[in-house]
């Protein structure tokens, strides 16, 4: 079908990490109480959105949004229906071609927003639901998982807290941060 429609087949994905600091070690003289000083106290939480595009014949993109919840009253924790739906508006922006868009049933992809979008825009938008429990047809299934939180001192974010994506798909797909 995405190959009759010139169309880009997009897989979408998400993931998430908690941000609570690992346990903190220490020792003191006898007598002395041990103080444990660990940085980025409150916690908190990364989620990731990741989409893989391919279509024959064309280099392979992969697209991407982190969003960084530290608990902040009115803050969301994760990712909403507006943010799925400019997700699939900036890839096709993007890619500048219809999109044939597979996803898994997350309960925010079965929103009556994201259908209703999905129906005002059937002229470039296809989406499919995948089955469930079925991440061997996702290949972003294979790449999200392997993102990892370090740690570092790194002035500019508090708590000391350094976010690096280590994404394992292969060096030559082009890989681009969206919104």
């Amino acid at each position: 079908m995405a190959r009759d429609l010139g169309a880009w087949l997009c897989f979408e994905d998400e993931a998430g990490q908690g941000l609570r600091p690992p346990k903190g070690r220490t020792w003191a003289v006898r007598g002395a109480r041990p103080v444990v000083k660990v940085r980025g106290t409150g916690g908190g939480r990364v989620s990731i959105a990741g989409v893989a595009c391919y279509r024959p014949g064309d280099r392979s993109h992969l697209y991407y949004q982190l969003r960084v919840h530290r608990r902040r009253k009115g803050e969301p924790k994760g990712f909403t229906w507006s943010d799925y739906r400019d997700l699939i508006i900036a890839a096709h922006h993007n890619l500048s071609a219809p999109l044939v868009w597979c996803w898994d049933n997350l309960n925010i992809h079965l929103a009556p927003e994201l259908a209703d979008f999905a129906a005002e825009n059937k002229a470039w938008l296809r989406v499919y639901r995948l089955p469930a429990y079925a991440p061997d047809l996702n290949p972003v299934e294979m790449g999200l998982p392997q993102c990892e939180l370090r740690r570092s001192p790194v002035p500019w974010l508090p708590g000391s807290l350094s976010i690096e994506v280590s994404i394992g798909v292969p060096s030559s797909v082009q890989r681009r941060r969206l919104w």
